[in-house]
């Protein structure tokens, strides 16, 4: 691969996880469950009763049925044919992982369940789903869509009961976080939880999604890949105690001490009888109706005279909004994020050009560069390293079939994040090889444009990220083209790389306000050819400018962008003095950390244009 050898990565494999030689075999299975429990179609999310972003494997089960092992999308099984629904994203990837000739492959809208699900269930059928796999509100949304053609059936899980050799559950470390990484204690967030259900007139509110959890009561665990949290449920009344309940081998003296004075511990077994006793006491109980599954909203009405208050997730906001100690962390984790993308691109640049890398061998060397930081928790996401045409696959995941040698004259796409113990990050940039084209230039420079302009932005307080995306595709858009993902994604602090309710794109309406983290990540795909995208976080800062109305953005993110790439000629003299003030900041902030030999090769990589 390379002159220097790098040991494996520890954070990520490149297996392949599932082999679609299994798909008729588990669906031949799950159809004589289905027909012992009187069914004719069975539901299939990716989610698990958490619906966060990872899952563990041993709730994997689309992968298990379909094969297929994208972060997103759901299956149903028919009795005679099944489908599997994916967004843009996974367009390439779901019929190459799956069976084609027994699973029928269907793109479709985010958001939502597909009335094309009717297609492949037998008129007027009887359709399962598993309740706690799914929320009230998707449920009462395919209701309507499938306009009585089929009936809606909830029931046990039947893919588990085919699992034979279904994985354990995790039980990883669980840590609580000291004041210096939090910023603020977990009581005084309860107190502005509590707040908010007062305001609404509510008795208590159910938790399900684990970064709540976790950021509400400055806990972290290891429970599933990349999202340092422990999974868990969690009852927060307005009045007393909370209860969190976890699985039965995750309940310590030491979780118990954690926890102490802040809240009860419990076996998840007994959570559904607690929901119900609270129900059965005819109380207000705030759930949010995109998150929670439909098997607590269930337990909690029952057949009593509980309200559910029906509202987003009462620490997203709070979440997002990051305090001076996380901001903190963020900054710190960008800069050790930064010294291991020096030696990384340094690296890269001394051996792409003997022909010799591949995508693999490039994943493991910028892990192995993150990883001699003992800070370094974990990868915040599988690394896309995408040469040539892979890189024109938006989500692309190398494994040991895709894994590609990446040619001199090839563009490579590297888009990946780490978890430090302080903070997260997330930063794609794309590499030189050799003489790039002239449309490869145009392009990459149109993307860094765009990238620049989110940079520079500043704008009135109230403004949201859907009004800010124009800003970084009116290059492409000005030649014809765009791209079909958002331009940026709300970032955890030490938490998920994705996180809402703030972003930017035409769907996040959410007001952007200071302390929150952004990716700005425009990119540009030609498919069977290349792709190009520049990523950098950043978080919304009070402006200087104005009469303390605006608000504009403060570039976290710390490595040089390939000028090689850039066609100076289609650059501002603003667009320049952004990029070498930029490079000047990464300089000097890095440099120090290096040895001669990278700090040398870091000079050159930031020097003005």
């Amino acid at each position: 691969m390379s002159d220097r050898a790098f040991e494996p990565p520890v954070f990520q494999t490149f297996d392949i996880r599932t082999t679609p030689k299994t798909v008729a075999g588990r669906l031949k299975a799950l159809r004589a469950a289905m027909t012992e429990a009187g069914l004719d179609g069975f539901l299939v999310p990716r989610t698990d009763a958490h619906r966060g972003e990872s899952v563990p494997q041993s709730e994997a089960r689309l992968a298990y049925m379909t094969s297929f092992n994208g972060s997103a999308g759901i299956a149903v099984i028919g009795a005679k044919k099944a489908a599997l629904f994916v967004d843009s994203r996974y367009t390439l990837q779901a019929p190459a992982e799956t069976d084609t000739r027994n699973v029928t492959v269907i793109e479709t809208a985010q958001g939502g369940l597909s009335p094309r699900i009717a297609e492949f269930v037998p008129p007027g059928g009887k359709l399962g789903y598993d309740p706690w796999l799914h929320t009230p509100s998707e449920i009462a949304d395919l209701g309507l869509k499938l306009a009585g053609k089929l009936t809606l059936v909830p029931t046990a899980n039947l893919v588990d009961t085919i699992w034979a050799d279904r994985p354990l559950p995790p039980n990883g470390m669980i840590e609580f976080l000291g004041h210096n990484r939090a910023g603020k204690l977990a009581a005084d967030k309860l107190a502005d939880v509590r707040a908010l259900l007062a305001a609404d007139d509510a008795d208590a509110v159910v938790l399900t999604m684990p970064e709540s959890i976790n950021w509400l009561f400055n806990m972290r665990g290891r429970d599933v890949p990349n999202v340092p949290v422990v999974l868990c449920f969690a009852l927060v009344p307005k009045k007393g105690m909370p209860t969190l309940f976890f699985a039965k081998d995750k309940i310590t003296p030491e979780l118990r001490h954690g926890l102490e004075g802040l809240a009860k511990v419990a076996d998840v077994s007994t959570m559904v009888a607690a929901l119900r006793k609270l129900g059965a006491g005819d109380k207000r109980v705030m759930i949010d109706p995109a998150t929670v599954p439909l098997a607590i909203a269930n337990a909690i009405k029952g057949v009593s005279e509980a309200t559910l208050i029906e509202r987003r997730d009462p620490t997203l906001l709070a979440k997002a909004i990051k305090n001076d100690a996380e901001l903190a962390g963020m900054r710190e984790a960008h800069k050790l994020d930064g010294v291991a993308l020096a030696k990384f691109l340094c690296w890269f640049d001394n051996e792409a050009p003997k022909g010799k890398l591949d995508e693999i061998g490039i994943v493991a060397a910028l892990e192995s560069f993150r990883r001699e930081e003992s800070t370094l928790v974990d990868i915040s996401f599988d690394t896309i390293s995408g040469a040539g045409p892979n890189g024109a696959i938006v989500h692309y995941r190398v494994n040991r079939q895709t894994n590609r040698v990446l040619n001199p004259g090839e563009l490579m796409l590297v888009d990946s994040g780490a978890q430090y113990l302080m903070g997260t990050t997330d930063i794609t940039r794309t590499l030189y090889t050799g003489k790039p084209t002239a449309e490869m230039k145009d392009r990459v420079t149109r993307v860094v444009k765009g990238m620049i302009a989110i940079s520079l932005a500043r704008f009135p307080k109230g403004t949201s990220g859907a009004q800010l995306d124009t800003l970084a595709r009116q290059f492409l858009w000005q030649d014809g083209v765009t791209y079909s993902h958002g331009t940026g994604h709300g970032v955890g602090a030490f938490l998920s790389v994705h996180e809402g309710p703030a972003g930017i794109s035409s769907r996040y309406t959410t007001p952007l306000e200071v302390g929150m983290v952004i990716s700005n990540e425009p990119g540009f795909y030609k498919a069977g050819s290349f792709g190009t995208r520049t990523e950098n976080l950043v978080t919304v800062v009070e402006s200087a400018v104005g009469d303390g109305g605006f608000l504009e953005f403060e570039t976290l993110t710390l490595a040089p962008i390939d000028t090689r790439l850039l066609d100076e000629k289609l650059l501002t003299r603003a667009e320049k003095d952004w990029l070498n003030a930029y490079h000047k900041r990464v300089y000097k902030e890095i440099g120090p950390h290096l040895k001669s030999k990278v700090k040398d090769w870091l000079k050159e990589a930031t020097r003005e244009i």
